[in-house]
């Protein structure tokens, strides 16, 4: 067994599993760069079991123009990120209006999962592997790491982002 423990690997037989192709998303929205900064802080506010014991992780569901963000907790990122996925399934809402926002640095795992979802983003607090930036080109989701106050790097498809000199052609 090549992977027993590890981000993407757990209980893969071979490393081309861990490579499994994931259809592209439909990408409804752009995001501008402040909206980058006040995703991961409303985020970081919505974090209640976080805020009481500073040991959990959050993945959590932005539309820009919302009042509001769907936010799930877990010790492991990626039950953090499955919980959204279903919250977000009963809810009935499609993951290609808004943007997947993690505490967490991006595996390939989690790039996938975010493209099952179908959300054209992935905002994350820390770095992604080189094969979670592979996975999320493939996929057209545009994947935005080191994201800390206004500041961040994107690592894949920057179309996904719109500047203020520039129209949004995508409504909110």
């Amino acid at each position: 067994m090549v992977g027993p423990t590890g981000c993407g690997l757990c209980g893969i037989e071979s490393l081309r599993e861990a490579r499994r192709i994931v259809r592209p998303v439909v990408r409804q929205i752009r995001l501008r760069p402040g909206e980058i900064g006040a995703a991961v802080d409303t985020m970081a506010a919505s974090q209640a079991l976080n805020q009481q014991t500073r040991a959990t992780h959050a993945a959590g569901f932005f539309v820009p123009g919302g009042s509001n963000m769907t936010v799930r907790e877990d010790v492991g990122r990626h039950n953090a990120l499955d919980k959204l996925a279903g919250a977000l399934a009963m809810e009935g809402t499609p993951g290609r209006t808004g943007a997947i926002i993690l505490t967490s640095r991006v595996s390939v795992e989690l790039a996938q999962k975010t493209a099952a979802i179908g959300a054209g983003f992935i905002v994350a607090i820390s770095a992604p592997t080189a094969l979670a930036i592979r996975t999320a080109d493939a996929s057209g989701i545009t994947l935005i790491g080191i994201a800390r106050g206004g500041e961040f790097e994107v690592f894949s498809h920057p179309i996904g982002l719109v500047f203020d000199d520039e129209p949004n052609p995508m409504p909110p």
